[in-house]
């Protein structure tokens, strides 16, 4: 008979984020080969982990068409060299689609039906941006008033933030801004970054080759005076713009979870251990706020408070969504336990990718910390939803820095 079981992140790998669009450098990059990347790319790294013990592999995309569909686990799986026998499937949650992957492989490893999974996602943001991807939204949502008609643009609902918490104002937004920007290429600079990234192949316009090893988006350049000049594509006179936005990305995120037997039998040595999670639906007219009643319901589960929380990997799919948990929950605006290796806006966010991603750097933040015990992702999703995690550090030695 199954029994419950611990659940550890073990490792995770992901490919250089791209800017989306003809210009961007996976333009003539399928997606599904991005996930392939990522996989192999893990895999190698924990070559002792028996591939034909793979139980699972969940890989999500939002735009599931086309190079981005077809059962994405499955045909990824396929196509990285794993065994005939791993199964795979396709998760669709949005910008916590990876998230989700990695909730749901973990509920299966907590209830002894998994011991080992790998989890992630895929956005080719180029290929299939979202107002391309044939959604029909049921007419209903607008016919009986369920959800405002511009409740998809998701920076329309960042607009509405703004309007909802006026002391939240644009400077403060720039702000933060700015300094995911410069906080990125600082990580960069001190190679923070880059054990993680797997290198990938790519073809320009002309048919030369190249390579793709760091974030193709970041400007770290960037100034608060240059901040206060941009557009506001949203609304008239707005507050959200390009510099306090995540841009349109593709990239792809995979992780390798597994469960104590596991750990144990194959001399794994985690990264993180899974506490809890949880996820939460909210108006979608305000979905960036999903984050904290979701974070909420986490530490509730935990029993823990936020002040626990000694490391936050929050998603950046625009500066408000981050800001407007933060101030709900009475930390500051630059707390250096936040985001401390920049985020969305400077790295991207290829939406159902990103949840792995945020996981990825608190665990490498773990490594250097073990002063912290534990640590949260979390981030917004579209329609009116949040999804936070709950990691504890096993290098924790209850030791204060």
């Amino acid at each position: 008979m199954a029994e419950l079981s611990d659940v550890y992140f073990v490792d995770g790998m992901r490919t250089p984020f791209g800017r989306a669009g003809e210009k961007g450098m996976y333009w003539n990059t399928r997606a599904d080969d991005l996930a392939v990347k990522a996989t192999i790319g893990l895999m190698e790294r924990n070559a002792e982990v028996p591939a034909d013990r793979i139980d699972d592999v969940a890989i999500a995309a939002t735009s599931q068409t086309g190079d981005q569909g077809l059962t994405l686990g499955r045909s990824v799986a396929l196509l990285a060299g794993l065994p005939q026998t791993v199964p795979g499937f396709a998760i669709d949650r949005m910008c916590a689609g990876a998230m989700t992957s990695v909730t749901t492989m973990g509920a299966s490893i907590g209830v002894g039906m998994y011991d080992l999974a790998l989890a992630g996602g895929v956005e080719h943001m180029g290929r299939h941006p979202l107002d391309g991807s044939n959604v029909d939204p049921n007419p209903r949502f607008v016919a009986e008033q369920l959800v405002s008609a511009d409740a998809l643009n998701m920076g329309i609902t960042a607009e509405r933030l703004h309007d909802r918490f006026p002391h939240m104002t644009k400077e403060r937004a720039d702000r933060f801004g700015m300094l995911s920007q410069h906080k990125v290429q600082a990580a960069y600079d001190a190679g923070k970054f880059q054990d993680d990234l797997v290198s990938v192949a790519i073809k320009d316009a002309s048919g030369a080759w190249g390579l793709a090893s760091e974030d193709e988006g970041r400007r770290p350049q960037t100034t608060m005076e240059g901040l206060a000049a941009l557009k506001t594509p949203f609304r008239p006179h707005g507050r959200v713009t390009a510099g306090t936005s995540s841009p349109l990305t593709d990239g792809a995120t995979m992780s390798l979870l597994a469960g104590g037997g596991a750990v144990k039998e194959l001399g794994l040595k985690p990264k993180m251990k899974l506490v809890s999670f949880a996820f939460a639906g909210v108006q979608p007219e305000v979905m960036g706020i999903g984050p904290i009643p979701a974070t909420e319901k986490a530490l509730k589960k935990a029993g823990l408070s936020i002040t626990d929380i000694g490391l936050f990997e929050l998603n950046e799919a625009f500066a408000i969504q981050v800001i407007s948990l933060l101030d709900h929950f009475g930390i500051d605006d630059e707390d250096p336990r936040v985001n401390q290796w920049g985020g969305a806006i400077a790295v991207g966010h290829p939406l159902a990718a990103t949840g792995v991603r945020l996981m990825i750097q608190l665990a490498a933040q773990f490594a250097e910390r073990p002063d912290v015990r534990y640590g949260l992702t979390a981030m917004c999703v579209g329609l009116g939803q949040g999804g936070s995690v709950i990691w504890e550090n096993p290098n924790y030695n209850g030791k204060k820095k």
